[in-house]
């Protein structure tokens, strides 16, 4: 959001080609490590998942992602014009705002993993969940400068569980590992998307701050959905597909 914020404001709209550097710097790096990834997983080819599909989990942590989609997806809608409203800064308050949102993301992806090897990944998820709580109501009723802490604090604690989702849906769903990763990641962005017209809609009824008020109550929802979930067991054997046959022969 900076870089854009810097090139449209110091050249115009016409200057927005220069935004393709750094796109093309990131798909580069992309692609070498797409490339890298790929020669090691490709001794694995043919591997398939032993173990049991624990479907009532999986859809508990599906509908906790729901709760964590539907906030986040709100607040990167919005965040930017709110912190302007609250502020009574002009557009450089709001792409901070943005910026504090995304890097605050980028930190708590890391510290997530790091956390889990820890804790465990359904004590980090529970946690990060509850202590959102209160960093959302900081967004939505904190006024002037102080409203960035929790904006920081609000996708830190929002993004803590987002690699966990990930590899829990994996592991309840051994056998079908695609389909838990395409919903769990799908999840992330398809729902909050989906519910963001209707806070646009609240917004223009009422207000901004009435609109944001309900995704305080959401990482709430989603702990206690997560209540009573267990670590997956011991992670399932990944076995090459021709030895099973071979074995069965």
């Amino acid at each position: 959001p900076l870089l854009v914020m810097a090139v449209v404001a110091t050249s115009g709209l016409h200057a927005t080609p220069l935004l393709l550097a750094p796109a093309l710097v990131g798909a580069a790096l992309c692609a070498a490590a797409v490339r890298a990834a790929g020669g090691r997983a490709g001794t694995a080819g043919g591997a398939v998942g032993s173990g049991r599909d624990d479907w009532p989990s999986f859809l508990r942590l599906s509908g906790a992602i729901v709760c964590r989609s539907v906030v986040f997806v709100g607040l990167s809608a919005f965040v930017s014009l709110y912190v302007r409203q609250r502020t009574g800064g002009g557009d450089a308050a709001g792409t901070a705002a943005l910026c504090v949102l995304y890097a605050g993301g980028a930190f708590g992806t890391v510290l997530g993993g790091r956390l889990a090897e820890r804790y465990g990944r359904l004590t980090v998820v529970r946690r990060s969940y509850v202590l959102t709580v209160p960093a959302v109501a900081g967004v939505v009723l904190v006024p002037g400068p102080g409203v960035y802490l929790f904006v920081g604090l609000a996708s830190a604690g929002l993004y803590v569980p987002f690699s966990l989702h990930v590899t829990l849906g994996q592991d309840y769903l051994p056998r079908r590992v695609g389909t838990a990763s395409g919903v769990t990641l799908g999840l992330t962005v398809s729902v909050g998307g989906l519910a963001a017209p209707a806070v646009g809609a609240l917004a223009d009824a009422t207000s901004l701050q009435v609109a944001l008020a309900p995704l305080i109550a959401l990482p709430l929802v989603g702990r206690l959905l997560l209540c009573g979930l267990r670590e997956p067991g011991p992670k399932a054997q990944v076995v090459p597909a021709g030895s099973v046959s071979s074995s069965t022969a």
